[in-house]
């Protein structure tokens, strides 16, 4: 395997499972140095042994709550501090809670927004001065959901378009110093973000309805984001 990334040191959010985990695992394929963050320790402590497995670079483990401002603050540092820079931010840390308007509640808003958006926004200009350093790269990942209208995903769908709309701004401001920012905009992922969102029986239905929006005909792996 081609070692495209070697010396360069990533951090990626949400990285105990799915689509998180799938990134960690190719970008250690790849020859990167590994910050992994998530708030599953056992589930992280997996991952940075599968990434460790895969090559002899170091693998950081931090096991953060994002929306700590103290506990994202020690991850940028810790990361800084033991692996010598930052290249490579990607914010991937986010949850999902169906519910249309007349079902979704303000302690609902507030958590999707504060993990999908606000900690991010946060984590983000905490790297931001790491990144310049070296003109490095910052990937949000965002959702189809962003562009689309889905029900039952109001607030998801709301959390995903402002990250899309972060991303085009903060790239436009911090492409002067050499930093790219980009997002990712998969479908319906199998993931536990949705498994953790659904009854059994609800998630079947969605995934077998989210088939038909995709042109292939079915729902996304997480594999296929992190390639």
């Amino acid at each position: 395997m081609a070692s495209k990334f070697a010396g360069k040191v990533v951090l990626v959010t949400g990285a105990s499972k799915g689509i998180g985990a799938e990134i960690a695992k190719q970008f250690a394929n790849e020859g990167a140095v590994l910050s992994i963050t998530g708030r599953d320790t056992a589930a992280l402590s997996q991952v940075a042994n599968e990434c460790r497995a895969k090559q002899s670079n170091e693998v950081l483990e931090i096991v953060a709550d994002l929306c700590d401002e103290e506990q994202a603050a020690n991850v940028v540092q810790q990361t800084v501090e033991k692996l010598g820079k930052l290249d490579v931010l990607v914010n991937n840390a986010g949850i999902c809670l169906p519910g249309k308007i007349e079902e979704a509640t303000l302690k609902n808003f507030d958590q999707l927004f504060n993990i999908n958006v606000r900690s991010m926004f946060h984590l983000t200009q905490l790297a931001v001065p790491h990144l310049k350093k070296v003109k490095g790269n910052i990937v949000n990942i965002s959702s189809i959901c962003s562009t689309g209208q889905y029900t039952r995903l109001l607030l998801y769908n709301m959390t995903k378009a402002a990250v899309d709309q972060f991303t085009k701004t903060i790239a436009l401001e911090l492409a002067p110093a050499g930093v790219r920012v980009n997002a990712a905009n998969p479908a319906s992922v199998k993931t536990t973000i949705y498994a953790n969102a659904y009854t059994p029986k609800d998630l079947e239905a969605y995934y077998e309805k989210a088939k038909s929006f995709h042109p292939l005909g079915r729902n996304v792996e997480a594999k296929d984001v992190a390639d």
